[in-house]
């Protein structure tokens, strides 16, 4: 089974229960089901919500839909020729996702064109239900979600960019990607004693493209027992998967656990962290990093880890600039994996458009020992609590991108670190060995004979023998260091390279355990 399958169906359970007095209950009882569509539509459809209970949902599907098994449910394939805006030759179209194995719950599609909404319904004929060898449901039963595609790799195909499906998840891709990492409207209580809830998107709202863009924007209603939201999505594809969103959140309840911008992903085994894996691979994860630039203009970044514990790491910030799980790995000789094609994976960035204000980025790391298994999450809390009755804005940018390079005040990017490993140093016994090495930025321009110095420091044990070198075979610089925990069972590290004007690169962090 996909993880990704299997954590948004676990996380559907419950969650999309019909919506009285709103757009959608009179757009279907309406003998006119169409009806005026603008930007404010859907905010007020869930500011209303938000002030009614929240309602569970019915899941009933006809015949045995809701019993099929994975294989069965990927066997059901929509006709790519009944695609919507195919008969117009535009450059995005949409493809809806059927209902049926863990994707009971009914989402509703609209089509949105000229200030209006249309009702997008349900035709068993534009589905192939594969070998399940029962009768078509003769009723509108919706949809589970969609994806959007686009000609991005080649002008004669359109290929799958963007998928919308299960609770808030969505993912995307840019040219010559693979699907890898997913994000989410919106978590709450991720990692929390009191346990996850799950919003999810009920209804879609899909604007028509323009026949001469490359664009599109897709509207999303989101609801939970805690929250209600409106979400707007401007979706570009291209290199650079680009998604542009404007949130809305109406809490029902106050919110301590917000999480804003979520990012999920994989992480199992790297040159840094592989300990007790025995694998051919030299690394299997979607991502090999959360990547920070900080409110004060610091960059960070964070080699992931696959902990023998859950571990949370909390990175206290103000209107920060961005932050993201990136995949900088990006050779085939880096994985040597002929079927998941690690290399080719998305790294996702998280630009805030505006001031945040204070709160933390926060890196959830679940132990794991399958690659089947999301076990990363990273997302924006704020300080203080989302209270019921008021409206909270979050406007951000989301690149799907192969790497993403950020500047402070209008400065140089700095260098980065694009390999971290770590071996025992067999003369010491329990004496770890690092080694790092850095790239670009000023490092690159440094005149020769210029020696950069290594600042590296733990918070306990003690470091030692730190060595800085050129590295003729990368063009960068290579930081070795050996760290001596002794009995301690949790050492933070720092490192990074910097001469008299100041860093020259990001800074490393990494937390070392046994």
């Amino acid at each position: 089974m996909h993880r990704r399958a299997l954590i948004a169906g676990l996380s559907l359970a419950g969650l999309l229960p019909s919506i009285p007095g709103t757009l959608m209950d009179r757009a279907e009882a309406a003998d006119d089901p169409v009806r005026p569509f603008d930007d404010t539509t859907v905010r007020q459809i869930a500011r209303d919500l938000a002030t009614k209970p929240y309602a569970a949902p019915e899941e009933r599907l006809p015949g045995r839909l809701g019993d099929i098994g994975y294989d069965e449910y990927r066997d059901i394939r929509y006709d790519p020729r009944r695609a919507l805006w195919r008969a117009d030759n535009l450059p995005i179209q949409m493809q809806p996702f059927h209902r049926g194995f863990l994707f009971k719950q009914k989402v509703s599609l609209f089509e949105v064109a000229d200030g209006r909404a249309t009702p997008i319904p349900y035709d068993a004929s534009a589905f192939t239900l594969g070998a399940l060898n029962i009768a078509p449901p003769t009723e509108d039963i919706g949809f589970a979600g969609f994806r959007l595609t686009n000609p991005m790799n080649r002008p004669d195909h359109f290929d799958e960019v963007a998928a919308f499906v299960g609770a808030s998840y969505f993912r995307a891709i840019g040219k010559g990607h693979t699907y890898g990492l997913s994000a989410r409207g919106l978590a709450i209580a991720t990692a929390e004693r009191s346990g996850e809830e799950f919003p999810v998107f009920r209804a879609f709202w899909l604007q028509k493209p323009q026949a001469q863009g490359n664009s599109m924007v897709v509207h999303a209603l989101l609801d939970s027992p805690s929250t209600t939201g409106a979400f707007r999505f401007t979706i570009r594809p291209g290199e650079e998967t680009v998604f542009d969103v404007e949130s809305r959140l109406y809490p029902r309840v106050e919110m301590a656990t917000a999480g804003i911008a979520p990012l999920t992903s994989m992480f199992l085994l790297s040159p840094l962290d592989r300990a007790g894996m025995d694998d051919y691979r030299t690394a299997v994860h979607d991502s090999d990093g959360l990547m920070l630039s900080t409110g004060r203009g610091e960059a960070i970044w964070r080699p992931l880890a696959n902990p023998r514990e859950l571990q949370i790491s909390v990175f206290t910030d103000a209107n920060p600039r961005g932050f993201g799980l990136m995949q900088r790995r990006r050779s085939f000789d880096d994985y040597n994996d002929l079927e998941a094609r690690y290399e080719r994976r998305p790294g996702c960035w998280v630009e805030p458009i505006g001031d945040w204000g204070e709160g933390a980025v926060h890196l959830v790391e679940i132990p794991t020992t399958e690659e089947i298994h999301d076990n990363i999450a990273a997302f924006w809390r704020p300080r203080a609590p989302l209270r019921p009755g008021q409206e909270y804005s979050y406007v951000y940018r989301l690149h799907w991108a192969s790497g993403a390079a950020f500047s402070a005040g209008g400065r140089q990017p700095p260098a980065q670190f694009g390999e971290s490993r770590q071996g025992a140093k067999p003369s010491v016994q329990g004496t770890r060995l690092f080694v790092l090495e850095a790239k670009g930025g000023r490092l690159a321009d440094l005149p020769q004979g210029a020696q950069p110095v290594l600042d590296v420091t733990a918070s306990t044990g003690r470091i030692e023998s730190a060595v800085l070198q050129r590295n003729p075979e990368t063009g960068g610089w290579r930081a070795t260091f050996e760290l001596i925990p002794g009995n301690q069972r949790l050492v933070e590290l720092r490192a990074l390279l910097k001469d008299e004007q100041g860093p020259l690169t990001e800074t490393w962090l990494f937390r070392w355990t046994p």
